[in-house]
């Protein structure tokens, strides 16, 4: 199992931060940096807020050399799709082919309410993914007027998240290469992996990659994993812990029982950015896995 840094964006990040948080990951060769795309903070609230997503993956790709970028996952009422595509590329052109672009139908209606987006019906949003994904697809690869081309080919890869409902699922087999599911138990990745794969086989495609997203607290004894999950509850005012807590070793059996099931990557929610130290204990983590 591979595993990638998640980062909330949304929660105040600063640029000074950012570059902290992707040098460690990279020191820590973890397999990439993955951001949300929200507008708001849905976990400190107010005046946390986001800087733009593909704005600050160019700068990181700038500054970078081996991790992997992208988005999990950029909400399609934010941008037209011709935009998204070209800050794709962009920042595929600047990384020399290190970009991934997840993509979903969006859901946090506060942001739209605040940035006055048009906030669809759910069928609406589902919608114009579908046709962002037919149209992003179609000028990175057959249109012979949009130029450059990314550096990927014939492609940067594409994932679409969701929990294997079946316009996700449709969405994803006609034109993804990798399917997020969040925060799963094991047994529901073990569902979500069937139904994914079964449709894909059905179109008579390969099967997509798995991933999840998981948010996650590391200690290098029981001791600093129990003051790390007491930081994590108070910075993120959330009424539960976070999915995976304990020592490298402890959530790296935890991980195994999902790589076991079919997850071949984890995206590993780091909500409290300001700890970049932990950062070092994902990689030991990655290591353990790969091992």
């Amino acid at each position: 199992m591979r595993v990638c840094l998640m980062i909330e964006g949304q929660e105040g990040v600063t640029w000074e931060q950012w570059l902290a948080l992707a040098h460690a990951a990279e020191a820590a060769e973890l397999d990439g940096l993955f951001r949300s795309d929200h507008y708001r903070s849905i976990h400190r609230g107010d005046p946390a807020g986001s800087l733009d997503a593909w704005t600050t993956l160019a700068a990181l790709a700038a500054r970078t050399e081996r991790i992997r970028l992208g988005t999990l996952v950029s909400p399609v009422a934010f941008r037209h799709a011709s935009v998204l595509a070209k800050s794709v590329v962009t920042v595929d052109q600047i990384s020399g082919g290190r970009v991934e672009l997840g993509i979903g139908a969006g859901w946090f209606e506060p942001e739209y309410e605040a940035y006055r987006f048009p906030f669809m019906s759910p069928a609406a949003r589902f919608g114009e993914l579908e046709h962002q994904l037919e149209e992003i697809n179609r000028q990175w690869t057959e249109a012979d007027d949009v130029w450059p081309k990314p550096v990927t080919q014939p492609r940067p890869p594409i994932i679409v998240g969701g929990h294997a409902k079946p316009r996700t699922v449709a969405a994803a087999v006609r034109f993804a290469d990798e399917y997020n599911t969040v925060v799963p138990t094991v047994e529901q990745a073990l569902e979500r992996y069937q139904i994914v794969t079964k449709a894909a086989l059905a179109a008579g495609r390969e099967r997509l990659r798995f991933s999840m997203m998981a948010t996650v607290v590391l200690g290098r004894d029981d001791n600093e994993a129990a003051e790390r999950e007491r930081a994590w509850l108070a910075s993120t005012m959330m009424p539960v812990s976070p999915q995976l807590v304990g020592t490298v070793e402890q959530v790296a059996e935890m991980l195994r029982r999902y790589e076991a099931v079919g997850v071949e990557r984890a995206m590993l929610q780091h909500l409290v950015h300001e700890d970049v130290e932990m950062v070092s204990l994902l990689g030991e983590l990655a290591s353990a896995l790969a091992g």
